[in-house]
């Protein structure tokens, strides 16, 4: 447990506000708004002022949903410095599975974006008293015996605070790390979410990492672009930036690649943090066409004029990004691998975190400047983490399991999940498949859900195949399933624009997919070939994490 004053995690806001008190905190990107540290703290402290009018005590769950912007931001901050309990939901839930976690955490109040609310009703949110905007703090429901608006919250706030709101007015709740600071319910691909009940501390050990490893510093600048409701975007662009006194600048559209494009070149962030498929579409765009054409193809090959090459497109590419960032961080998912080894070739300033909602997220991590492997995502978080690998096989591949300062204490309200979880010695299973060097790198192989075995009980990885089949022409996505005699079947769902651009007929999509087969079974052992390809007509349904749900097309026909 971390248990020092400069580690309370509720004592890092009460300190940053009071430090970078006239700094800007956050901004809504392609606005005026934006707040300074102090008039930030000014609207958590009206925040703890409609807690009050309404009865909220400590550890009461207060419910927030909608897009990236300053009023979620503020509603985290005060919940946890009030001493309650933030259920941040991700905006892409739907309406009923919203509902749901609402009641399910006991949510009392809830900060919802308008048009989200449309498609809910107070009568299916048992346990909410009041349900008020993210746009504007406005009241838009509530079953209390009156109304409370946000007039009377600025009427007990000019109250209060007579003499002026100041930087001795920041005083927060005497909260230990011990204490429960979220619920997060899990964007899972493999079912239904579950609440995990995170401590304090594991949100206080995420964020102590990233200040003593200055991932993150006084007038540093983050373009936030991961749901802030998800554990990786929240720890590291939210909490660790407020924290070390950065600027957050806050994107609530969908992050594009030329919307992000463009806020890198305006912003010049210190620090990425992106999922694979973000700079996946940038390499495939912006870096495939240029090594693809004959004189760059042939001078790749060649030692030495390689180096000017790839130093021009090195260039290039951090010039897109805004040119300032230490480096980016990828994670979420896995990174394609061809994509990976380029972009390590040309020393691009990129290196991968893995990590998982129930460890808030960061369990192994190291720093660009500190070296890396390539296919590896780091280290044991030093100090904070500790990483095993149970059950392994001939090749040292088992379940990765973990434990330290970031991990859960269960799920809430499902002691049968908690319980299977973790180990008999209290490690947690992580449900993922990998091998740790000498050096103690980790590298991630695949779910354990996911692996599929042989004919002869072989085990594969289809994350592996898909890998090869995504960097393939006409290929956007693909995921590798298994009928019941153990044939394998590739589901592509091809790139169509690229498709129309070049003219192809079905016919002759379906002919160039039977080559694709072809080239991907020459790299593939005997046991991992694929049957066949069979095209899917539209992108699969992905978590907010962007990774595919494959519980669903397990039983697809084929």
């Amino acid at each position: 447990m971390l248990t020092s004053e400069q580690d309370n995690f509720v004592k890092m806001y009460e300190r940053s506000f009071r430090e970078n008190w006239e700094l800007n905190a956050v901004t809504d990107y392609g606005t005026a708004n934006t707040l300074t540290y102090g008039r930030l703290a000014a609207q958590v402290a009206r925040l703890h002022l409609l807690f009050k009018l309404f009865g909220i005590k400590k550890d009461d769950k207060i419910a927030v949903m909608g897009r990236n912007n300053c009023n979620w931001v503020t509603v985290y901050l005060a919940t946890i410095t009030y001493g309650g309990i933030i259920v941040p939901i991700l905006q892409d839930f739907k309406a009923n599975d919203a509902q749901h976690i609402i009641n399910h955490s006991e949510s009392k109040l809830l900060f919802i974006t308008d048009a989200i609310w449309e498609n809910m009703d107070l009568e299916q949110v048992e346990t909410v008293k009041a349900v008020y905007s993210l746009t504007n703090f406005k009241l838009i429901a509530h079953r209390h015996h009156k109304e409370i608006t946000w007039g009377d919250v600025e009427e007990a706030f000019n109250k209060k605070y007579a003499g002026g709101f100041t930087r001795e007015s920041v005083k927060y709740a005497d909260r230990p790390n011990s204490a429960i600071g979220s619920i997060n319910y899990t964007s899972g691909t493999t079912g239904f979410s579950k609440g995990v009940i995170m401590p304090l501390n594991g949100l206080a050990g995420n964020v102590r990492y990233g200040l003593d490893k200055r991932l993150t510093f006084q007038g540093a600048r983050h373009v936030t672009f991961l749901p802030l409701a998800h554990a990786y975007g929240c720890a590291f662009d939210f909490l660790a930036c407020l924290a070390a006194g950065g600027h957050s600048y806050l994107i609530g559209r969908t992050p594009s690649p030329k919307i992000l494009l463009q806020a890198f070149a305006e912003i010049k962030p210190t620090l990425i943090l992106s999922v694979p498929l973000i700079l996946e579409k940038i390499y495939k765009k912006m870096i495939v066409p240029q090594i693809q054409k004959p004189p760059i193809s042939w001078v790749l090959k060649v030692p030495f004029l390689d180096e000017v090459v790839c130093s021009k497109i090195r260039q290039q590419l951090v010039e897109a990004f805004g040119g300032a960032f230490q480096q980016i961080i990828i994670g979420g998912a896995p990174l394609n691998p061809e994509v990976e080894a380029f972009l390590t070739r040309i020393k691009f300033p990129m290196t991968i975190g893995y990590g998982m909602t129930e460890c808030a997220p960061l369990i192994t991590f190291t720093p660009y400047s500190e070296g890396g492997k390539l296919y590896s995502c780091g280290r044991a978080l030093p100090g904070l983490m500790d990483v095993k690998i149970i059950h392994p096989n001939e090749e040292g591949i088992g379940e990765v399991v973990v434990r330290g300062e970031n991990v859960m204490t269960g799920y809430f309200k499902n002691p049968q999940a908690t319980k299977d979880s973790f180990t008999k010695d209290g490690w947690l299973r992580t449900g993922d498949l990998g091998i740790i060097d000498e050096d103690g790198y980790l590298f991630i192989k695949g779910r354990c859900k996911t692996m599929l075995l042989g004919p002869s009980g072989q085990n594969i990885y289809p994350e592996e195949i898909e890998a090869k089949l995504n960097n393939m022409p006409y290929v956007l996505e693909s995921l590798v399933i298994q009928t019941d005699d153990t044939r394998l079947v590739a589901l592509v769902c091809p790139d169509y624009n690229e498709v129309d651009a070049s003219g192809l007929t079905k016919e002759q999509l379906e002919a160039h997919m039977e080559e694709v087969r072809k080239q991907v079974n020459a790299d593939l052992a005997s046991y991992e070939q694929l049957n066949s390809i069979k095209l899917f007509p539209h992108e699969f349904e992905k978590t907010p994490k962007k990774s595919i749900k494959r519980f669903l097309y397990t039983n697809v026909e084929v």
